[in-house]
């Protein structure tokens, strides 16, 4: 990343109905697509320059929020854009009141730790969290559940 930060990405809120580009994208790195059309999970498209650089996503319970779905694309990956994102995320979970966010991951739980999450034992998080279907899923066995606090 020659030394500067990437810029902070601009969300653009995906309608239910606008979430085919999210899907392909979830797909393509293998990531589960299974209930993103649904109403719960809010998603953002996130775009530096008007070129879209990868999508995220919050569940918003009460105080609690789960951190869904968050891919960079391709050809913009390991330039500091997914943890642009997260931060644009956590952000928008604070403006919302909420004070812990939850993640599962199989295969990024250390760019995670980077960001000051925590791992966690999944019967840590609220009952709330774990009956969404970010936790329900069928997984391998592999995955890392985490948890941060927002200030």
């Amino acid at each position: 990343m020659n030394g500067r930060r990437p810029p902070i990405p601009t969300a653009l809120p995906l309608a239910v109905w606008e979430r085919d580009g999210l899907a392909a994208a979830l797909a393509r790195a293998g990531l589960p697509t299974g209930d993103i059309q649904s109403d719960g999970p809010m998603f953002w498209r996130f775009e530096n320059e008007d070129v879209p650089v990868g999508f995220g996503g919050l569940q918003i319970f009460g105080d609690q929020a789960l951190l869904r779905s968050v891919v960079t694309l391709p050809p913009v990956r390991k330039r500091g854009i997914g943890s642009a994102i997260v931060t644009v995320l956590e952000t928008e979970a604070r403006a919302l009141h909420c004070r812990v966010m939850w993640a599962v991951t199989e295969s990024a739980a250390s760019f995670f730790t980077q960001l000051g999450y925590r791992a966690c034992e999944r019967d840590e998080a609220p009952d709330v969290i774990r009956t969404t279907g970010e936790f329900t899923r069928p997984r391998s066995g592999s995955e890392t559940c985490l948890t941060k606090r927002l200030g």
